[in-house]
């Protein structure tokens, strides 16, 4: 019927966004790993570069900051990857370290203005 059109593959949400709370979203430098969307991200005080958020370092990246809004590989070099600063997110498509717990990384991240809520699948 279409002969110029091809399957592209299936659409499978992950329900990461959660609300309408207002999202501001930036473009950021990320290092230091393979990360998938909705992985929780800490700000590099020396370089403002973004990582995973662990709580044990002391590179500044200890205190999440942002959502990671797109998968991106920085394993073997500094990428740019779209992050988000503010919104309403769901817990159950978040990505972070296992030195946080889901109440302790909601707590730190609310005081972002990031909202993290379960939400049905």
């Amino acid at each position: 019927m279409y002969a110029n059109c091809k399957d592209e593959g299936t659409l499978k949400p992950d329900n990461l966004l959660a609300g309408d709370f207002p999202r501001v979203a930036r473009l950021v430098d990320v290092t230091s790993g393979n990360y998938v969307r909705g992985t929780v991200l800490g700000k590099i005080t020396e370089s403002g570069k973004y990582k995973l958020s662990v709580s044990s370092v002391s590179d500044g990246s200890q205190n999440p900051v942002a959502i990671l809004a797109e998968n991106v590989n920085a394993e073997t070099e500094d990428k740019q990857a779209v992050v988000y600063f503010t919104g309403e997110f769901n817990s159950d498509s978040l990505t972070f370290d296992s030195s946080f717990t889901a109440d302790t990384i909601t707590k730190k991240l609310r005081e972002k203005s990031i909202f993290i809520k379960k939400t049905q699948a």
